[in-house]
């Protein structure tokens, strides 16, 4: 009988090369609790743990709040708790515009892109800046009403306060998950097991999913917890999962930086094989459709095994559809230069969230549209801080086919740039929340563009008579389906009244917090009659709204899906009650702190009403 101690020398041996692996790199943390590791890791007390909170809020998606105050805004992040162990509805929390899927199930909403990854949920984000660089050991977030959005937690390897940035910017992810249904809406300090990674850090992203709650998260403080010096791990191990080591090889091929997803564009080093299997007897057509399921990455990936293959994963008909969203961290000017040759018939791009501090340049956006804008329909460009007025007329001339254009929280793009998206005629859909848009460039825009559909112009704090701009809607804006006005400070019932006249076709219409419409002027009752075809309308923290406007939508507004009153005092049980025996489709109806809508009102109407989710939101 062969000796078995040979065998059990080399798998010792093995075990000592994996032990040491982990001791050396030290930068996986706690594991993945489906491949974990059962061990007694600590790290050696030679480092005092400083424990911060953010000293400042650095970027944002959306907020629920205005401009020019602190109520609800992300501002409300930085520095010590303002609220919890509190829970409920406090205006000095931070939270986000949306909540649910009821944006999903408006006329303004978009088609999602293909090829997006599963993985990848997050659809608002906010970057917080610390004090002190560190290495995280723990980061706490305090949730205070309806907890449960935050999907993902990064790191950067940039220190915002620092005069000399670094020639590389690099996010890690600390950690990450699907979205979950956290049971009740009470306030709670969630913390995360967080990886370890081997750079100090002062700059903390947090990426959120709200679409399995019920209302607005608030979220009121954020705590990092750290080390100066790089932790030096004891391991003390009993057991480690063989599968792990792959696994975690292939995620830092993936995920180290830009580096790694650049390589996978440009690989023109191809492997050979015998035959390409039975590949190469399909139809052209039907391997398409098979690699058309593969995310990017993938794609890119697979050109790498065979001729066959790498002629197929090129081809710009994979490349239509593009979104580059779910891979924002790793996005920069080489990445579009290597995607160009695939691109030249693309027509749904989305950029949002890429190429900020100074990973995209102007000169390398500009170079990628020249090559493939020619035949662009829709663009995303959502918080992209890189974009100047270069930028847009780059768009507006390279782009003759536009009818999409996201230029939503962009911030940084100067008042005079918006007139150049005059020149695009051809827009149905144009998103400039939180944009820096003046009131004679909107007016060119509104005059020029008549095809739009789709127009969002909330919280545009630099426009200073909305009832013009809503005056030449009506006159020029014939076809528009969908209007947010969302903070708008200074339309009145006149500029109601014109955008009522002329533009019939509305289906959705947000007024949330406008304080200079007031129901007594008869504005509401007006839009009630004159838009038959509402599906959304947002009168939220309108106080004056009363029962003879809700008993109006109630006979006019049949199809009406959604309605936020909130805040109204005028509101009685009886209207809300004709309201929702007249519009079947109701399925959203928030009445938040309606002073004669109490819970007792809620049960009954819930009870009476079930296919319609009426909110109540609530302060403790």
């Amino acid at each position: 009988m062969p000796p078995v101690f040979p065998m059990l020398t080399v798998l010792s041996m093995f075990y000592y090369m994996c032990l040491r692996r982990r001791a050396r790199t030290a930068t996986r943390g706690e594991m993945n609790s489906r491949r974990a590791i059962e061990s007694n890791t600590r790290a050696l007390p030679i480092n005092v743990e400083i424990v911060q909170y953010a000293k400042e809020v650095l970027d944002f998606s959306s907020h629920y709040g205005s401009e020019n105050s602190m109520s609800y805004t992300m501002w409300n992040l930085a520095g010590i708790p303002n609220v919890y162990p509190s829970s409920g509805d406090f205006t000095q929390t931070a939270v986000f515009r949306t909540y649910g899927t009821w944006w999903d199930r408006c006329p303004s909403a978009r088609l999602p892109f293909k090829r997006t990854p599963s993985t990848f949920c997050s659809q608002d984000y906010v970057e917080l800046a610390f004090e002190e660089p560190v290495y995280p050991t723990a980061v706490h977030i305090l949730e205070t009403y309806h907890p449960g959005a935050v999907v993902r937690i990064l790191a950067c390897s940039a220190n915002p306060y620092s005069q000399n940035p670094p020639a590389e910017v690099r996010w890690e992810v600390l950690w990450s998950e699907a979205p979950t249904k956290v049971n009740g809406p009470q306030a709670r300090q969630f913390t995360p097991c967080i990886k370890q990674i081997n750079f100090p850090t002062n700059l903390i992203r947090l990426e959120v999913n709200s679409s399995l709650l019920d209302y607005y998260t608030e979220l009121d403080a954020v705590v990092l917890h750290g080390v100066k010096e790089r932790p030096v791990l004891s391991l003390k191990t009993s057991m480690i999962d063989m599968n792990d080591i792959d696994e975690d090889e292939d995620e830092e091929k993936f995920a180290c930086g830009m580096d790694a997803l650049n390589k996978q564009f440009s690989i023109v080093t191809l492997r050979e094989w015998p035959t390409n299997g039975y590949f190469d007897k399909l139809p052209y057509e039907l391997i398409q459709l098979i690699l058309s399921h593969l995310t990017v990455p993938d794609l890119c990936r697979l050109a790498q095994t065979c001729k066959l293959l790498y002629q197929h994963c090129c081809d710009p008909l994979q490349y239509i559809h593009l979104s580059l969203q779910p891979y924002w961290a790793r996005i920069n000017d080489t990445s579009l230069e290597h995607l160009q040759s695939r691109c030249t018939l693309i027509q749904w791009l989305n950029l949002s969230w890429t190429g900020n501090r100074g990973a995209i340049s102007v000169s390398g956006f500009s170079r990628f549209l020249k090559v493939c804008g020619s035949e662009l329909v829709c663009l995303e460009l959502s918080c992209g801080h890189f974009l100047n007025e270069t930028c847009l007329e780059v768009i507006t001339e390279m782009c003759p086919n536009l009818q999409e254009l996201n230029l939503s929280s962009c911030d940084k793009i100067p008042p005079q740039a918006f007139n150049h998206i005059a020149k695009v005629g051809s827009l149905k859909r144009l998103i400039l929340y939180r944009t820096k848009v003046e009131q004679t460039a909107l007016l060119s825009i509104l005059n020029f563009c008549s095809e739009l559909q789709h127009l969002s112009l909330g919280s545009c704090v630099m426009i200073e008579d909305y009832d013009l701009i809503a005056s030449m809607m009506g006159a020029k804006c014939k076809k528009l389906r969908s209007l947010d006005l969302w903070r708008c400070k200074n339309i009145t019932e006149s500029g109601i009244a014109e955008l009522a006249s002329g533009c019939q076709l509305l289906e959705e219409l947000d007024l949330g917090w406008c304080p200079t419409l007031q129901s007594s002027t008869g504005c509401f009752t007006n839009l009630a009659r004159k838009l038959p075809n509402l599906q959304k309308l947002f009168l939220t923290a309108n106080r004056s709204v009363c029962d003879t406007d809700i008993e109006e939508l109630a006979a006019n507004c049949t199809h009406l899906r959604q309605l936020d009153i909130l805040g109204t005092r005028m509101v009685s049980p009886a209207s809300l009650r004709k309201l929702l025996e007249s519009c079947k489709d109701l399925s959203l109806l928030d009445v938040s702190f309606c002073s004669q809508i109490d819970n007792r009102v809620v049960l009954e109407l819930n009870a009476n009403f079930p296919n319609v989710f009426i909110k109540k939101s609530f302060t403790q």
